[in-house]
């Protein structure tokens, strides 16, 4: 649950914080007020451009497939954010694919050495 650590990380930074989950009444108009978007609902393309705050940070953390007959396996892989709108309003907007993957992958390998170092010296 990635929305929750980040919550929690985010508070401890005095951030004011606001989790809302995919079928939250008016998100729309919640989103478009904040000035930082994670997401991770899982609903592909879910946030639209127009749902995004002129110069908003968005991060997305979601991972959908969808259909794409076009490839080989019949599907390609989106975030929860419209990419190609949000782009046009976003200040700062994670790639996808190859946002928040590298950097989960080197956390967890930062994390995995951590560990060993601490068992090595204990």
């Amino acid at each position: 649950m990635v929305e929750l650590s980040v919550a929690l990380l985010l508070l401890k930074a005095d951030a004011t914080v606001t989790i809302i989950h995919s079928h939250a009444h008016d998100s729309k108009s919640i989103i478009r007020e904040a000035d930082i978007v994670i997401t991770a609902a899982g609903q592909a393309k879910m946030i639209e451009g127009d749902w995004i705050k002129s110069g908003a940070a968005v991060i997305d953390v979601g991972t959908n497939a969808i259909d794409d007959p076009s490839r080989i396996s019949g599907y390609r892989v989106v975030g929860d954010v419209d990419f190609e709108e949000a782009s046009k309003v976003a200040g700062w907007l994670t790639p996808f694919p190859g946002g928040v993957g590298p950097m989960t992958v080197a956390m967890l390998i930062k994390n995995t050495l951590d560990g060993v170092k601490r068992k090595i010296t204990q």
